[in-house]
């Protein structure tokens, strides 16, 4: 039954028979078979390491040394041309078969490359040996489908201590280089020691006289400018002396100045507490007594108002109660006539009592109103001049002055002579 093939990345299919003209190659991958008619094999991919050992082998000088290689190989796959050389060499042939003839293969030209060098030129470049075994190797091998992958030389030894003996003479070589070089190099560095030794007590005593120079600079230097120094120092005392005379004359004129100010400000308080007392005595005592004397002269007023109206009412009676009356009326009216002169007369007397029994009635109306805004104040200031009388006395003595200029002031207002006045009522 006809069906596909398939094979991993590490070998190849082969297919031949029916419908191929040549074998079919399939690197990692699948083919379509047909059973009986065609045939399918498998080659292997995979890399082989080979230990390629050549023993006793004699080199250009007749020195018989032994050599290990590394090589890796492998049939190519990727190469249809390789593929199909290396099916044709190797189809049929198990693993170990092929690795065998590789190894036999790679064997044969290390041999050829050691017979053409020397036993220094292999040990000592190693590198060349093996490029020279590869490039000759893959080129035989590659007509078998076989690449080298890498070949390296692992190992040369000999029986005869040729090795050893080179080793040696290097090794003594390489001593006697040392010791030669050592020598040299001892000799160079007491050369050079004793030269920079030189060169330092030279650039020390360079160092040693710049250093006295620079110290001796330093202090002629250092003395210009400590001079310099104590001269603005004493210039700057003596400014900060002056400045600070000055500054005290200053003060000493601005406490002046604030005495001065101080002064004139208590002048001011004094002349506002002497306004304050003059608009307070106004407030108190002179707008009330022009007050009352108003009203008195109002009340005045309006009884002679009165009078003159009852006078009329009076004579509009009469008249209207008719002639008939007449005689009797002219005489009543006599007689009321001079009643009312003297009862006008009685009244201009009484004018003046009136006024000052009015007045002593509002006398202590006038105390009490003095005396009220003492008794809601908290704090008195009095300003007294060193003469006279102080504190409670002072202000007793302040109120009782202002109630004896209570007469003069009603005389001023309404011509009245209280004074006179309570005498002349004493005298009755």
């Amino acid at each position: 039954m006809p069906g596909f093939v398939t094979c991993g990345p590490n070998e190849a299919l082969v297919v031949s028979g029916c419908c191929h003209s040549k074998p079919l190659l399939v690197p990692g991958g699948r083919a379509f078979v047909w059973p009986f008619v065609q045939q399918v094999q498998r080659i292997s991919l995979n890399t082989i390491t080979l230990v390629v050992d050549s023993p006793k082998v004699y080199t250009n000088q007749g020195v018989a040394i032994s050599v290990t290689g590394i090589a890796q190989v492998k049939i190519q796959g990727q190469n249809e041309d390789m593929l199909m050389t290396a099916c044709q060499q190797f189809l049929g042939k198990t693993e170990d078969q092929v690795k065998g003839i590789a190894l036999v293969t790679l064997e044969g030209h290390q041999r050829a490359i050691m017979g053409t060098m020397t036993v220094e030129e292999i040990y000592k470049d190693r590198k060349k040996f093996s490029k020279q075994v590869f490039e000759v190797a893959s080129s035989d091998l590659v007509n078998m489908g076989i690449t080298v992958v890498s070949y390296t030389l692992k190992d040369i030894r000999d029986d005869e201590g040729y090795l050893k003996a080179l080793g040696m003479a290097r090794t003594a070589e390489v001593k006697r280089d040392a010791r030669i070089g050592e020598a040299d190099a001892r000799r160079d560095g007491q050369i050079k020691e004793a030269i920079a030794e030189e060169e330092r007590m030279h650039a020390r005593y360079i160092n040693d006289i710049e250093i006295a120079k620079s110290q001796r600079d330093f202090e002629l230097k250092k003395a210009s400018y400590d001079m310099e120094v104590h001269t603005k120092k004493a210039e700057a005392e003596l400014a900060f002396e002056l400045q600070a005379a000055k500054t005290r004359q200053r003060i000493k004129e601005e406490q002046m100045q604030i005495k001065v100010v101080e002064r004139a400000q208590e002048i001011q308080v004094q002349e506002q507490e002497i306004l304050r007392r003059s608009k307070e005595l106004d407030a108190t005592v002179r707008q009330p007594a022009e007050a009352e004397r108003y009203r008195l002269e109002k009340i005045a007023e309006a009884n002679k108002n009165r009078l003159v109206l009852e006078a009329e009412a009076e004579a509009e009676a009469i008249r209207v109660r008719g002639e008939a009356d007449s005689y009797a009326v002219e005489a009543k009216a006599k007689a009321e006539a001079e009643q009312m002169a003297k009862k006008a007369d009685a009244w201009r007397e009484y004018k003046d009592a009136a006024m000052v029994d009015m007045i002593l009635d509002t006398l202590p109306k006038i105390a009490a109103e003095v005396a009220t805004p003492l008794s809601q104040t908290k704090r008195i200031v009095l300003v007294s001049s060193g003469k006279g009388e102080i504190g409670a006395a002072k202000l007793t003595g302040e109120v009782i002055d202002i109630i004896n200029r209570v007469p003069e002031v009603v005389k001023k207002l309404t011509g009245v002579d209280i004074s006179k006045s309570l005498r002349v009522s004493h005298a009755f």
